[in-house]
């Protein structure tokens, strides 16, 4: 996870023109991110992402429920998956309102 620190150290960098070239494979949440790669396998990747969130917060459920899990992983799983669910949400009325936007714009 990135912190607060380096977030700041980073827009500095960028203001400064000491960024790394575009070339440079960044990391951040785990997953390595493409430059090359294209809108659509940005979003394919995100929803996978978001699937495998929702299916570990499914497993390790069912693992409390079978006792084998402990309650700290179990309430940080679902809450990353809570977490998920809002940013999907989100994104998807986002992309909504924007087509209807688009609907409605005068030809």
């Amino acid at each position: 996870m990135v912190g607060f620190n380096d977030a700041v150290s980073a827009y500095r960098n960028a203001a400064a023109g000491k960024t790394n070239t575009v070339a440079e494979t960044v990391t951040g949440t785990g997953t390595a991110v493409n430059p090359g790669e294209s809108f659509a396998d940005m979003v394919r990747g995100a929803a996978h992402d978001a699937r495998d969130t929702m299916a570990n917060s499914e497993m390790m459920t069912q693992k409390a429920i079978a006792g084998d899990a402990e309650l700290h992983e179990v309430v940080t799983a679902v809450s990353a998956a809570e977490v998920t669910l809002r940013t999907v949400v989100s994104v998807r009325d986002k992309a909504v309102e924007a087509y209807q936007s688009i609907l409605n714009m005068p030809v």
